[in-house]
């Protein structure tokens, strides 16, 4: 499954990627919500009560610090494998609907046709 989420990030189908556009978009809501009330709490509380979305680091000025807020890049992050992940589900889905049906397999070939009208004439000479 790995190796097709690989294939699957690096394929540049137009088709997938416009599903992947349009359901990613219709999943951000869902997904934002999952991560900032479900997943990232207990992770938070499980590091001590941080709450991800407040980490920075301060750089001193003069005046006010700086923040590099870098909890918020985390959600984000946690965010897009989420949506990745279940656009990954959704094309994979439909690859298995899509699959061509097997081909039907070949008729014989001349060769083969007229080997067995010279086996059928032997048989019938020594019969």
């Amino acid at each position: 499954m790995v190796n097709e989420f690989k294939e699957f990030a690096m394929r540049g189908n137009v088709i997938d990627l416009a599903v992947g556009v349009i359901i990613g978009a219709a999943f951000a809501p869902i997904v934002s919500t999952l991560v900032d009330n479900i997943i990232m709490p207990p992770i938070g509380y499980l590091m001590a009560g941080i709450d991800f979305s407040n980490l920075a680091i301060a750089i001193p000025t003069p005046t006010d610090p700086v923040l590099i807020k870098y909890g918020i890049f985390l959600n984000a992050l946690v965010k897009f494998l989420i949506t990745a992940f279940a656009i990954f589900l959704l094309i994979k889905l439909i690859n298995m609907i899509q699959k061509p049906k097997p081909a039907a397999p070949p008729g014989p070939t001349p060769t083969e046709i007229y080997l067995k009208e010279i086996r059928d004439l032997l048989e019938k000479r020594a019969g």
